[in-house]
């Protein structure tokens, strides 16, 4: 456990004082650790993301422990981590001390004695050290404070519970291919491998415990795809019918592109402006036994990759904060800036501008974020309403929405999402 504690410390090191991305960091040590059982590897994600995931909490706590500052941080990291085994895992709590201390002797012989000391103090006062730092809205909500400044000023008395949203275990989804079964064929197949699940969406099946890929039954041979419920509604929303030409602008990894291509015989161009991300669109398409005319280009540059003919559909799932997917990605609370905001929203309207021009009249624009940020969402449609005489917003009328924008729950994360059409 001690070298699993140690590594997983290095990584939410490399989080939040290099402000580098948590899925890249684990990949590449996971990489070096080739040796490790399966069982270690899970406990790795999970010790990172779980230690990222209520850092604010952790951070509190382990301040109150302290009377003084660490001199060396990769022991604070380590501190964290242990913190975080100790607060909300199964291991014993002896153990997670014990390997703690023994990992801070591999980084600093002189520090073992503290580490002890620390985390058994944290055991002997456990329930007053958590309330006290509840005291603090970071400590409380795990969140930074201007995060949670924003969604309360935004949401009012939704804004708590949008914040402890994201700090859930995120729900795993399944979007059945319907060209190769149905939801409760489907269902069928999964009960046939002691896999519960139910139906959350026209093609979506929630799994009541998240299973690696290679359990599910011929996902390999395209039967389903994993997709969160609420992404699952951008390929509804954009009413595609056959023979239709098609833009699915930033279209990495591919799950809304290939959903696209399984609801309409469509001609598509899946359009993305980096490489390597393309080639994860390209995977998916082939495994599902779908194609699409794949571009690598800046959606906010046209120029530069269109042919000039103009499309019935586009979808402009536009780079976001992310801010509605943070349980999935729990790094991205520590890592986005309020400053970043205002620069999404100002790309996002300009990748909006650019894609307009393309679309033939009458034709559909689904504009869509994985954000619950409302400068990212509503204000960017208003502006682009205010400049454009020719766009109308279509009703958007799905369960769980006020205005398009659906706020994380039990059965998906947050997403906005305006329907928008080109008139003479």
């Amino acid at each position: 456990m001690q070298f699993v504690q140690l590594s997983a410390s290095i990584v939410v090191q490399q989080v939040l004082a290099n402000g580098r991305n948590l899925n890249q960091v684990l990949e590449e040590s996971l990489r070096k650790k080739n040796t490790w059982a399966p069982s270690q590897r899970a406990a790795m994600q999970d010790l990172s993301y779980g230690t990222l995931r209520f850092y604010g909490q952790l951070k509190s706590v382990l301040n109150l422990l302290l009377h003084k500052p660490l001199n060396d941080e990769r022991v604070r990291y380590l501190l964290l981590v242990a913190l975080y085994q100790l607060q909300y895992s199964k291991s014993a709590p002896h153990a997670v001390v014990d390997h703690a201390v023994r990992a801070a002797h591999t980084l600093n012989s002189r520090v073992s004695g503290l580490v002890n000391a620390l985390l058994r103090n944290f055991l002997r006062n456990q329930s007053s050290l958590l309330s006290q730092a509840t005291q603090s809205p970071e400590g409380k909500y795990s969140y930074p404070q201007w995060w949670i400044d924003e969604l309360c000023a935004q949401y009012g008395e939704l804004g708590p519970a949008i914040l402890e949203a994201g700090n859930k275990h995120p729900p795993m989804t399944l979007r059945v291919n319907q060209h190769r079964s149905s939801n409760m064929d489907y269902l069928a197949l999964l009960e046939e491998q002691d896999i519960s699940a139910k139906v959350v969406g026209q093609e979506a099946l929630q799994l009541d415990r998240p299973v690696s890929v290679d359990r599910l039954p011929g996902f390999f041979a395209g039967l389903v795809s994993v997709q969160d419920a609420g992404a699952q509604y951008a390929a509804r929303l954009l009413d595609v019918h056959d023979g239709m030409l098609v833009l699915d602008a930033c279209a990495a990894p591919g799950g809304k592109t290939a959903h696209i291509l399984e609801l309409a015989a469509v001609e598509m161009l899946a359009l993305d402006k980096e490489k390597e991300r393309l080639e994860r669109v390209a995977e998916n398409l082939n495994r599902l036994g779908l194609s699409a005319r794949l571009v690598c280009g800046d959606a906010s540059e046209p120029d530069n990759w269109w042919d000039g003919r103009r499309f019935q559909r586009i979808l402009a799932d536009v780079p976001c904060s992310a801010s509605g997917v943070v349980r999935r990605h729990p790094d991205i609370k520590w890592l986005r800036r309020r400053a970043d905001i205002p620069m999404f929203a100002e790309k996002q309207l300009g990748i909006l501008c650019a894609l307009w021009r393309l679309m033939e009249q009458g034709g559909k624009l689904l504009y869509a974020t994985c954000s619950v940020f409302q400068q990212e969402n509503e204000h960017v449609i208003k502006a682009f309403l205010a400049q454009q005489p020719d766009a109308i917003r279509l009703p958007v009328m799905l369960p769980e929405m006020n205005e398009g924008q659906m706020l994380p729950n039990d059965q998906h994360d947050g997403f906005f999402y305006a329907l928008l059409q080109k008139i003479a």
